[in-house]
């Protein structure tokens, strides 16, 4: 079986493949002091408890956008596993698409994972979105190179820039906003309608031009955490694809194989 560990700003979460199907799935925060030792004592008791014995894994594949914590991970693949991990864009895991962007070195592990999952699972010109950390539009073409995107703030990012730096707004939670007006009766509900409808806006506003400038047709797949709640608000999606990044891995880990 495969472990898939994706490391990003907020979480990682680590997923267990046996060939492309998921039987398991666990996140913890992101912190990058956490070593493979403490890693382990989490992860080997999440195993047992689902019934998964640790020798049931003979394949470790990392991304990560966060550098410092790639050595603990690499620790916990060798010394509780004895695995040497693959690294996605290393090696034999390397991404296998052309990246077209001025610094292919720069772009971020987990978008290039997206990009060679979403041309492998869908056809045509694609837009993914995920909804992380950063919220990100990704270009990929009908031939699966990567062509480009967008970086914004993510929806809590800004929704703590917001309340971080006003003195008497309140602590609210991301929700779609009740009723169907935009203009909201007490400071809660305008701060929800400002965010989640500002940020719905801004969606469509961004696919509308990235759409017109590549000058075909092209679907929208979206991935990440807030995927689901925005997809009950616009009709922009084509799919909405939770494990999208998890299953790049996967793919990354198959193709090694070979």
């Amino acid at each position: 079986m495969l472990l898939a560990i994706d490391a990003g700003n907020t979480n990682v979460v680590f997923a267990l493949f046996d060939g492309r199907a998921m039987k398991g799935r666990w996140r913890i925060a992101t912190d990058p002091r956490r070593t493979g030792d403490q890693y382990a004592v989490w992860l080997l008791q999440l195993l047992q408890i689902q019934g998964f014995p640790r020798e049931a894994i003979n394949r470790i594949i990392i991304s990560t956008v966060v550098p410092r914590a790639l050595h603990n991970l690499e620790m916990l693949a060798q010394n509780y596993f004895g695995i040497e991990p693959l690294i996605a864009g290393q090696a034999e895991a390397d991404y296998g698409i052309d990246i077209d962007v001025d610094e292919p070195r720069s772009l971020g592990a987990d978008r290039a994972v997206n990009a060679v999952a979403a041309h492998a699972k869908y056809a045509g010109d694609l837009i993914v979105i995920d909804f992380g950390t950063a919220t990100t539009f990704d270009v990929v073409d009908f031939n699966g190179a990567y062509k480009g995107g967008i970086i914004a703030p993510g929806i809590n990012l800004s929704l703590d820039a917001l309340v971080g730096n006003t003195a008497k707004l309140p602590r609210i939670a991301i929700e779609v906003p009740k009723g169907t007006s935009v203009v909201g009766r007490n400071t809660e509900d305008q701060m929800l309608i400002g965010v989640f409808w500002g940020y719905v806006a801004m969606m469509e506003g961004l696919i509308a031009r990235i759409r017109a400038e590549i000058g075909r047709p092209a679907k929208i797949i979206a991935t990440g955490g807030l995927a689901v709640l925005f997809n009950e608000a616009t009709d922009i999606f084509d799919a909405v694809d939770a494990d999208l990044t998890l299953e790049g891995l996967a793919i990354l880990a198959e193709r090694a194989d070979k």
